[in-house]
């Protein structure tokens, strides 16, 4: 099978910490892959702005670095670096004064895309968004890209959107969440609204429960002072998770579109129910002998920040009444992994009798590692003897259908960004659907404040706290395994 690439419009790229992390390990990496691709054209032009004092050459040095250290292992002609380094350019700019901004502007074609990368702390964005009118470089057709965290509560965010608001339209403004950029996640809308095998079973009458995991094997590292504020709440469940519940449980749109697709994801928040408190399970790290535990790694041995979150949730509506939705991530667990599970309900009758044992129907599309989706189907197991069944996957690992297309395929920064040039605005967040989202998650914060609530410590390696576990067990259910 051969993937179609299609090139996007020249462009202009500025990324506003374009020396940053993000940056580095990211952005100019996916930009020089879809140039050796030939997704990006020749006349585009990358300008990386921060208050680092480089020239040209300097920057063109750290990008071919970065490119080195986290580029993976793309085929590209002899020259291709340097054609590509050709295009990268760097001014010095401060975010917060005037310095550098006439040159940045300088630097700006009138006749190409323009597309603002804000790479930096959602602190600066009120500044950059100023200064890009101020200064003339924002066009009625400019767009940019904003990184979360966008706001830590209701309150906050809607503060972030006015302050957009101001020198941006909604239709410019691209909230970009890199869940929303993987290949299976495309995958399941393509599954749930391109085949008529699914749709009529995704409902509550068929369907027993879902379940969405995202679970990490490292801990919270360098970013202590950041996550003991935010949490695996605010960090995973307030915006990947959500998007995720979104994708899976939405009603078809009408149409392919931006809007179309976001008013459906925006009506699922809405329908979701306030979560009691005994159906949520909140966790920290200990330690073990490969690591310090959580309170460690923040340095403050009286956090109750979790590090670890389990909860059960409802939506409100015809499609899914009845239906629970268990969501769970956290940190130094047992294995790298995200999967969506959709377990089915069991047949209305067995013909096969008690000895036959309990099967069902299991569709897990796996986010990372090895993109793919598995369906569990009930068979006879082979052999003489009676009828004893038992439950094999149809596999369909990317790698292994589409072959050597798959491992090229583009990660989701790269998706997404070529997505910003060409003005598609569907795999990114609304403005609306972020503050629904956080007037869900605040009240069940401010609960577990009120409450005084303890995380349960776990242990590194493991699936979890117990209670998590028991939060599936009370229903008769267990958690799919975590495995990579």
């Amino acid at each position: 099978m051969v993937s179609r690439v299609i090139p996007v419009d020249p462009f202009d790229l500025v990324i506003f910490g374009g020396t940053g992390d993000l940056a580095r390990r990211k952005i100019l990496p996916g930009l020089f892959r879809r140039f050796c691709a030939g997704q990006m054209p020749e006349g585009s032009q990358i300008i990386g702005a921060a208050r680092s004092e480089l020239d040209d050459a300097g920057y063109r040095d750290m990008v071919a670095d970065a490119i080195a250290e986290f580029g993976g292992q793309q085929a590209c002609e002899a020259g291709t670096l340097d054609a590509f380094l050709s295009s990268v350019h760097f001014v010095t700019t401060d975010a917060k004064g005037d310095g550098g901004w006439v040159e940045l502007n300088s630097k700006m074609r009138d006749d190409k895309v323009r597309a603002f990368y804000f790479s930096v702390g959602p602190s600066l964005f009120g500044d950059l968004a100023e200064r890009l009118h101020r200064f003339g470089l924002a066009t009625p057709d400019s767009r940019i890209v904003v990184e979360k965290p966008f706001g830590h509560d209701l309150e906050s965010a809607k503060a972030l959107n006015a302050t957009l608001a101001q020198h941006f339209d909604e239709t410019q403004i691209y909230r970009i969440d890199h869940y929303l950029g993987k290949e299976t996640v495309q995958n399941l809308m393509a599954v749930r609204f391109g085949n008529m095998l699914f749709e009529p079973l995704w409902n509550a009458q068929y369907v027993d429960h879902i379940q969405i995991t995202v679970a990490e094997t490292v801990g919270v590292g360098g970013r202590g002072g950041y996550y003991d504020k935010s949490g695996a709440m605010r960090d995973m469940v307030q915006n990947h998770l959500m998007q995720l519940l979104c994708l899976i449980a939405m009603e078809p749109p009408a149409k392919f579109e931006p809007d179309a697709v976001r008013d459906e994801k925006l009506k699922v928040i809405r329908a979701l129910e306030p979560v009691d408190w005994h159906h949520i399970v909140r966790g920290q790290y200990g330690a073990d002998d490969d690591g310090p535990g959580y309170r460690d790694d923040v340095e403050d041995p009286k956090s109750r920040t979790e590090s670890f979150i389990a909860m059960k949730c409802h939506i409100s509506n015809w499609r899914w009444a009845g239906t629970p939705f268990y969501l769970r991530t956290g940190k130094r667990l047992k294995a790298r992994a995200s999967e969506i599970a959709v377990v089915f309900k069991d047949a209305p009758h067995s013909i096969f009798g008690a000895d036959a044992g309990r099967h069902r129907n299991v569709l897990a599309i796996r986010l990372q590692p090895n993109e793919g989706m598995t369906l569990d189907v009930t068979i006879k197991e082979p052999g003489p003897g009676g009828m004893r069944l038992l439950d094999v996957p149809l596999d369909m690992s990317f790698a292994d259908a589409l072959g050597p297309d798959a491992e090229e395929a583009p990660d989701a920064y790269e998706r997404l960004i070529m997505d910003v040039i060409r003005g598609n605005q569907t795999l990114f967040m609304r403005g609306d659907e972020v503050e629904a989202a956080w007037a869900w998650t605040d009240p069940l914060i401010e609960g577990w404040q009120a409450r005084n609530d303890v995380p349960k410590t776990y242990d590194p390696g493991s699936s979890g706290p117990e209670d998590a576990l028991m939060l599936m067990h009370r229903d008769g259910r267990k958690w799919r395994e975590v495995k990579a």
